[in-house]
């Protein structure tokens, strides 16, 4: 279960991968990381596919990267986040966030498993430092009682 900690423990992480940005920049997980960027996340996409993201390079997985990832954020189809996760533990990262729409039950067991923070069933612009929407998205959630504790 995702607790308030947990979130706010993530939150702390300042260099993070976003998996399964998207080369044509219109998915949800392009919002993600523009929004993160403003907020002063270091943030380095995966992708695959695309050696670019807006002017920033991407990595085909988390073993490329060249520097120290503290955390990830998942945006990927559910059948492909078992092994985002399992290649963020190879690489050491504790913290990960699979963002609403990817969960998967054997990511989630995995993490759990192998004492990595995972962040589910929740979006993250909601928690990190949300703009207007979010906050509004933040305050139905709290509400219908739908928040981490």
């Amino acid at each position: 279960m995702t607790t308030m900690a947990g979130v706010t423990e993530f939150l702390k992480q300042k260099t993070l991968a976003v998996i399964g940005v998207s080369r044509s920049g219109k998915k949800f997980s392009n919002t993600i990381y523009k929004e993160l960027k403003t907020k002063g996340y270091h943030l380095i996409p995966v992708n695959p596919r695309v050696d670019m993201i807006d002017g920033e390079p991407c990595f085909p997985d988390i073993q490329s990267i060249p520097l120290k990832v503290e955390g990830v954020v998942i945006v990927v189809p559910p059948n492909q986040t078992e092994q985002a996760v399992k290649d963020a533990a190879a690489a050491g990262i504790k913290h990960v966030w699979i963002q609403q729409g990817a969960e998967s039950p054997g990511a989630i067991d995995f993490c759990k498993n192998n004492g990595i923070n995972v962040i589910h069933n929740h979006c993250i612009l909601m928690f990190a430092d949300p703009s207007l929407p979010h906050k509004c998205h933040r305050f139905v959630w709290k509400v219908l009682g739908k928040l981490p504790k």
